[in-house]
């Protein structure tokens, strides 16, 4: 029951890479390995609020992402144009379809993806290099601001796990 106990806590590490780094599930993975540690130890009763804070958080963790975006965007002047571009950027990143880098990978197509395409739609948009610098630097600080937030409710959301699930299988 420990190895099984210390690989869910392994799958919610990823969990918390994957709230601060796009492409991988967050707090999605931690509420599944929360879950499938109620299968496994037949009591969901001894879940009930790592599995309450857990949805909290995921909840929240979608709120502050599209909220941490907006709120960037708008600071730094940027319209829906940018905004769309930095998806577009995001998803082109994550395929590669952006310029070959030589080093990188789909990984820096993640992070420098919604920056090329915030700055190229803002630029469509309004005709003007320096805003549209601006704007996409915007987008892409309020995305990682986002993230970092994300990344310490992910961390949160572990933590009341081990603390709520430890006595259970290491005993009192």
């Amino acid at each position: 029951m420990q190895i099984i106990y210390w690989i869910l806590i392994t799958l919610m590490l990823v969990g918390i890479v994957g709230a601060v780094v796009p492409a991988i599930p967050g707090a999605s993975l931690i509420l599944v390995a929360i879950i499938i540690w109620g299968i496994v130890s037949g009591s969901f009763a001894a879940i009930k609020i790592p599995l309450i804070v857990t949805v909290i958080v995921l909840l929240l963790s979608i709120g502050v992402d599209f909220l941490a975006s907006y709120l960037g965007a708008r600071k730094a002047g940027a319209s829906q144009w940018g905004q769309i571009g930095a998806i577009v950027g995001l998803v082109l990143g994550f395929l590669g379809l952006l310029p070959t880098l030589p080093f990188g990978g789909p990984l820096l197509g993640i992070l420098l993806g919604p920056l090329v395409g915030a700055i190229i739609g803002e630029y469509l948009y309004r005709r003007n290099f320096r805003l549209a610098i601006k704007a996409g630097i915007g987008i892409v600080v309020g995305t990682l601001v986002g993230n970092l937030l994300q990344g310490l409710l992910a961390i949160a959301s572990v933590i009341v796990f081990v603390i709520t699930t430890w006595p259970q299988v290491y005993g009192a």
